[in-house]
């Protein structure tokens, strides 16, 4: 099955064409067709596509809408400069969307229907960023595609439904998560997902048997902590600004500096917002940028006091966050480090665990080091009680084997 997975946000498209069947599930054996993404959409539109074989292709062209983005894709794919990847659009068996926000009304992913839409629709209130981007795109699909084309519905937030109350609720009047819904959701739901779900592969272990926490660690950061297979708490709450320290977003924080700050800098809600979202994190911290790498290098090259400050924060946030999750699990395997930080940079997963021995964690520094660039495997010494992994993340692949088992009715292991 030819499946193409989409991630619309207001003004781009990202994409992969992933082809994936029974067999290439069971052996990991899944292709990657296409990939790219389409940015500034609504104008001169500026593309990036890549296909499996070949370079990347760049390109600048006025696109108005999603659906004369997705159309330009889909003649791309078709065509001579992708190497003709597809011989017609009608090779694409099923469209999968990630969609950021399902709310309490959807647990898992599901194929689309005008219920589902309306779904969707219902929680624009919790995610009016993203989900109005998201229904554009499955409507653009519909139109380019056709109605029979089945299409299905990736939440962000699904994973984390599996949360007891004491974990999604928060400490204020009750009648307000009734009223409203407010309570913590969590997200990069597909990333703590699939790097579970790859962490048994690895292991040999049964759904049952994986109690882990996984730290999706990039701009955007949170951990989650995974017990029987089913995440049991999540850093990020009833949007993506709580938790960890991230590239810009402040995460954990006194609610009671918000008004104090307004006031001392006569700041309106939506600029607090803008400065909590935008302008802290890293950023923040540091005053220079929300790039780990270059904080890193800053700090070797020029010793900059601020940028180590950044750095230090980050990782005692994140040790923090797996010491309260091992208590509140009562122990765990693994320790399972993803996302672009957490893949790539040996120095803050030491930074992280270091301070972690007391409770048998030992990383192996070579190991530790080699897991890099795409590298995944384990990073822990021989005899750690504690064990810490590397494994990169792949959202669009999990998206597109949902995809897969919804339309033709596998049952989902994970």
């Amino acid at each position: 099955m030819n499946v193409l997975v989409l991630n619309v946000g207001s003004s781009s498209l990202k994409f992969q064409l992933v082809r994936t069947d029974d067999d290439r599930l069971l052996n990991n054996t899944d292709e990657r067709l296409a990939k790219g993404m389409v940015e500034r959409v609504g104008g001169e539109a500026i593309y990036t596509y890549q296909p499996s074989v070949g370079g990347p292709q760049r390109g600048s062209i006025p696109l108005p809408d999603h659906r004369s983005t997705l159309g330009h894709l889909l003649t791309w794919l078709t065509s001579d400069d992708s190497g003709a990847v597809l011989g017609s659009i009608g090779e694409i068996d099923a469209v999968g969307h990630r969609v950021v926000h399902g709310g309490e009304l959807f647990k898992k992913s599901v194929l689309i229907t005008p219920d589902v839409q309306r779904g969707i629709e219902n929680n624009i209130d919790l995610a009016p960023l993203h989900n109005p981007a998201n229904l554009r795109g499955i409507a653009a699909a519909r139109e380019v595609l056709g109605a029979g084309v089945p299409q299905v519905a990736v939440f962000d937030t699904a994973f984390h439904q599996t949360l007891p109350p004491q974990a999604y609720l928060y400490a204020i009047p009750y009648q307000l998560y009734r009223r409203h819904s407010v309570r913590r959701y969590g997200f990069h739901g597909t990333s703590h997902r699939y790097v579970a779900a790859r962490w048994r592969k690895l292991t040999e272990r049964s759904r049952e048997e994986t109690n882990i926490i996984t730290l999706h660690l990039g701009n955007g950061c949170s951990a989650c902590a995974i017990a029987a297979g089913d995440s049991v708490d999540t850093s990020m709450g009833f949007t993506p600004l709580e938790g960890l320290v991230m590239g810009t977003r402040s995460g954990d924080l006194d609610p009671a500096l918000l008004e104090h700050v307004a006031v001392k800098e006569g700041l309106s809600q939506r600029e607090m917002s803008t400065l909590l979202n935008k302008h802290s994190g890293l950023l923040g911290i540091s005053g220079l940028t929300n790039d780990m790498r270059e904080l890193l290098q800053e700090a070797d090259e020029n010793d900059d006091r601020r940028a180590r400050l950044a750095i230090e924060v980050f990782c005692y946030r994140a040790r923090k966050y797996i010491g309260s999750y091992l208590a509140a699990m009562g122990g765990a395997q693994a320790i399972v480090f993803t996302g672009g930080i957490g893949e790539n940079s040996a120095r803050i997963r030491t930074g992280i665990c270091d301070g972690l021995q007391w409770m048998g964690m030992t990383l192996d520094e070579t190991r530790n080091h080699y897991c890099t660039d795409g590298r995944e495997g384990i990073i822990s010494a021989e005899g750690s009680r504690l064990d810490a992994w590397v494994i990169p993340t792949d959202e669009e692949l999990l998206i597109a084997r949902d995809c897969y088992r919804v339309v033709t009715g596998t049952p989902t292991p994970f």
